[in-house]
């Protein structure tokens, strides 16, 4: 019943009988242990909770984005805080070839291309408190004609590698200049595109967003064309030996056209001018330049921060170039943006790990489309639990330990309860809400 309240605001958005199949599962996901199927779903519901009806519930279609941002809304927003826009993709692993959207992508954990399906979330991360809740979801189809450029893409590479030593310097012949303030969307940013303008549309209304966080593959021109056009800063990363320019400051001649590039960036004696503070850790010396700087691969000027850590002891370096199209952005901001970015990456293990994102057997586009999309629903219900009861629950693992108690408590309280005292039934209930808890609470605390 109190998860029901939860979702009380789905009112307007879901039928009452949704709703109350929707509290049901939570409740069965926040106290089941093992995979999270819909066969071991019904073995962990109560009345109303049968698998025929959980069947045809993953078999319902629902608007999920608005679900997720009017959850956010009225358990989780604080209009004062501070929040950016962050997205990431994240993998799992499936066999067969029935299942919707299978294909072969590339895996993080795994370290090389795997069969499975893929999904991209956008999160809104709460820049204080360094909390991200999901609020988009989208899985990733890939179309003929995306695969078949795709491998396009990568025989060409590889030709090239082939013949480099051989090849002319300069152009090749019949290249032409391309402009670079052209939007030109891939397919791929085409997603990503329509995924972040429908989100926004939805959360401008309560909360002020001005930059989105993207990882390394997205630090190109036509991702940063892609944010400006939904009135975004990018915040990304640059590839290890992008060829950076310094504006040019000489003295015009009066003769052609105005010099517009200066001096290329050596990343190997960077200009004192651009140090803004150096930091020391045991042997491991870290150094932070920051600088507007020109690209000829992108449109406008980018605000370019490299990190330089040395290893004094064997005088080993490595450097990790983040940008952002917004040149009036401090390096500490930028710095702090773009580490807030791996918050998502917590919202996948959470989704994996506890709420059935790896373990749902679903093959339909709507009964995927809903199992990942509850998953990180979940996500968001744990982490208003987990406001309610931050004295008692630290984790996922304690609320579940403390939700799966109260189901055994409750099985047990069935059988005593004509003899049992209201004060004996809260004994119980708190005694076995304990069991299996990793921060275990005093119980003369408690009870006090």
């Amino acid at each position: 019943m109190k998860i029901l309240t939860f979702f009380a605001c789905f009112e307007t958005l879901a039928s009452s009988l949704t709703c109350r199949q929707l509290a049901i599962i939570a409740e069965a996901m926040l106290t089941m242990t093992g995979r999270i199927t819909m066969l071991s779903l019904s073995r962990w519901t109560g009345r109303g909770g049968s698998y025929r009806s959980i069947n045809r519930f993953f078999a319902t279609r629902m608007c999920w984005t608005q679900l997720l941002v009017k959850f956010f809304e009225t358990h989780l927003l604080n209009r004062t805080a501070e929040y950016i826009l962050a997205g990431d993709e994240t993998v799992i692993s499936k066999a067969g070839r029935e299942t919707y959207g299978l294909d072969r992508f590339f895996s993080g954990l795994c370290g090389q291309p795997i069969n499975g399906l893929s999904f991209f979330v956008l999160s809104l991360i709460n820049v204080a408190e360094r909390k991200s809740y999901p609020l988009a979801v989208k899985q990733i189809i890939r179309s003929e004609a995306e695969k078949a450029a795709l491998r396009e893409k990568k025989a060409s590479r590889a030709r090239k590698s082939k013949s480099k030593n051989g090849r002319l310097r300069g152009r090749p012949k019949g290249s032409r200049n391309k402009v670079r303030t052209k939007l030109e969307l891939s397919p791929e940013l085409l997603r990503l595109n329509a995924l972040v303008a429908g989100l926004l549309k939805l959360i401008r209304v309560f909360v002020r967003i001005k930059y989105l966080a993207l990882d390394g593959h997205f630090g190109h021109n036509q991702a940063v064309l892609m944010a400006r056009e939904n009135n975004l800063h990018l915040i990304s990363k640059l590839r290890k030996d992008a060829a950076l320019f310094e504006k040019d400051e000489s003295e015009y001649r009066g003769r052609g056209a105005r010099k517009k590039y200066g001096p290329k960036l050596d990343y190997a004696r960077l200009p004192l001018k651009y140090r803004k503070t150096t930091e020391r850790d045991k042997e491991f010396l870290t150094t932070y330049y920051q600088g507007i700087f020109l690209s000829k691969s992108f449109a406008s000027p980018l605000n370019v921060l490299i990190i330089e850590k040395i290893n004094l002891r064997t005088d080993k370096r490595g450097q990790a170039i983040l940008f952002s199209s917004e040149t009036e952005l401090e390096w500490g901001q930028l710095l702090r943006y773009y580490s807030l970015r791996f918050q998502i990456e917590f919202n996948f293990r959470d989704a994996k790990q506890h709420f059935g994102l790896e373990d749902f057997m679903q093959r339909s586009e709507v009964g995927i489309e809903n199992a990942a999309n509850l998953s990180f629903l979940m996500i968001n219900l744990s982490a208003k639990l987990l406001k309610q009861s931050a004295e008692r629950t630290v984790g996922i693992n304690d609320l579940k330990s403390q939700f799966r108690g109260i189901k055994y408590a409750l099985e047990t309280i069935k059988l005593i309860e004509p003899k049992a005292e209201l004060i004996l039934i809260e004994k119980v209930k708190q005694a076995i809400s304990r069991i299996g808890c990793i921060h275990r609470q005093n119980f003369s605390n408690s009870s006090a």
